[in-house]
């Protein structure tokens, strides 16, 4: 077995790459991760340094692991803030640290991709790989960020430390049309959200979908101005560059999707998404002023309408937001795992984590009351 370093993932086989990360992650294709490394998206400049692994047994790819260096936390949706701000107080570096994450993406999928999924050596082996490199490059720490649920228990086996938070997704259950989906809420549940509605219908607001053969550099242009004027009033920039957005559109065209708001002919917001054959996963947003419900109509009863329209089995609008709850999205866990080198900081975080995990637990009881499905929480 023969593990490498790529500090590119141009240096790694597109076609042996995508045969280990499959199909169900669009994220995840070695186009998406080339396109945001060759755009200037991710970059050391942007505190992004590619250190991907790979493993290699017998001449072919045997398993390989997304991985970069950081010099920050930004962009990562695991907030470890006050992990880096303690280990200033106590005079030590937090960064650099390694993060195996899918940039700027904050959505569960496999983070050690294999050939054969029951490849638990392989598993060990890439992690071991992923502390010597932290260990040899002066990292404080490394990272594994939205891991399936089903990888939890193989990193607790090779010591991590496992967090538990959560998001808030909806699942189809066999919808015939968006009423059919309102029949399952209770009656004043389903008056709020026809309201949301009918306030952005008479408006005068229309919408269209989007894929990516019908985005062009114009069309582009459109979007990215919606969104970065958006970003902008958070004090921002948006993370991904336009440039990188047109590329998904000539290269992986079925996997992006831009649902347009317009009045009188004119954009006026606009939510981007990526999809697979199952999945719609929620991305970004931005609009050119005020419009009632219009945020809610774009990014989320939109999306549902597509996901029933094309049956889509499960919608990840993104993290955070309360506000998803009435809306018919649910409480699900998502996971993070953890290994620090500082030993006297890993059992104080592991004590901090024990106590989060429970507040999660509490929390994710709480709000899964409050769904606005007739039975009290989500069918099924």
């Amino acid at each position: 077995m023969k593990v490498a370093v790529h500090d590119s993932i141009s240096s790694i086989a597109r076609e042996d790459w995508d045969v280990l990360a499959g199909d169900d992650y669009p994220f995840l294709r070695h186009t998406f991760l080339e396109l945001a490394e060759h755009t200037g998206s991710v970059s050391p400049d942007a505190g992004w340094t590619p250190r991907h692994l790979t493993l290699h047994s017998g001449g072919k790819l045997r398993a390989a692991m997304p991985l970069y260096e950081k010099s920050h936390s930004w962009g990562e949706f695991v907030f470890d803030w006050a992990w880096a701000q303690a280990y200033e107080q106590a005079g030590l570096d937090y960064y650099p640290k390694l993060v195996s994450a899918i940039p700027f993406t904050p959505a569960p999928s496999t983070r050690i991709l294999r050939a054969d999924h029951g490849d638990h050596e392989a598993v060990q082996v890439l992690l071991s790989a992923a502390i010597r490199l932290a260990s040899d490059t002066g990292c404080s720490s490394l990272h594994v960020l939205f891991p399936t649920t089903d990888e939890v228990s193989l990193f607790q086996d090779a010591g991590f430390l496992v967090r538990k938070d959560c998001q808030f997704h909806w699942h189809n259950r066999g919808y015939t049309n968006f009423d059919d989906f309102l029949a399952t809420f209770t009656s004043a549940k389903r008056k709020k959200a026809k309201r949301d509605r009918r306030r952005v219908a008479e408006n005068g607001i229309r919408f269209r979908r989007l894929r990516g053969a019908d985005l062009d550099k114009g069309a582009w242009s459109t979007v990215y101005a919606l969104i970065a004027r958006t970003f902008m009033l958070r004090g921002s920039l948006p993370y991904f560059n336009q440039a990188f957005f047109e590329g998904l559109s000539t290269n992986l065209p079925d996997n992006i999707l831009v649902i347009m708001a317009e009045k009188g002919g004119t954009p006026v917001a606009a939510a981007v998404f990526y999809e697979s054959d199952t999945t719609l996963y929620g991305r970004y947003w931005g609009s050119d002023g005020h419009f009632d419900a219009l945020h809610f109509e774009t990014c989320y009863y939109q999306g549902i309408d597509y996901c029933i329209d094309t049956g889509k089995q499960l919608f990840e609008p993104g993290t955070q937001g309360e506000h998803k709850i009435s809306r018919g999205f649910s409480p699900v866990e998502t996971w993070s795992a953890h290994w620090l080198a500082h030993p006297e900081f890993a059992d104080a975080i592991e004590r901090y984590l024990d106590e989060e995990g429970r507040h999660v637990d509490r929390y994710i009881e709480n709000v899964d009351a409050h769904t606005p499905y007739k039975s009290g929480k989500d069918q099924g």
